[in-house]
């Protein structure tokens, strides 16, 4: 998921980390979901420092299926919702309630 996301973001981000206690996890069917805010490592480029100060305060969503690769389908906007990943008509509803509706972010 990480690696995923560093691929599909602009600049490309090689050096990042999902933020502490904002990681979720579940599928629902065949599909598995993911989210998480992510901040940059010791390792950073200033490149990659200033992408992450413009884009890190967002939830990232992901999906896979099957065996498949993970995929971002969706970023929480700024300011974020209010419902968290309720908001998300990506995440099956059942998972944004059982992660409480992403709102338990440090």
């Amino acid at each position: 998921m990480t690696a995923a996301y560093g691929r599909q973001s602009r600049p490309q981000l090689a050096h990042i980390r999902p933020r502490t206690g904002t990681f979720y996890y579940g599928s629902c069917g065949s599909t598995a979901y993911a989210a998480a805010m992510f901040v940059p490592t010791a390792a950073a480029t200033y490149a990659e420092q200033v992408a992450s100060q413009d884009d890190g305060a967002a939830m990232k969503y992901f999906s896979r299926s099957g065996n498949g690769s993970w995929t971002l389908i969706a970023s929480d906007g700024l300011p974020r919702d209010p419902h968290g990943c309720a908001a998300i008509r990506q995440i099956p509803a059942p998972l944004a309630a059982l992660w409480a509706d992403c709102l338990a972010v440090p």
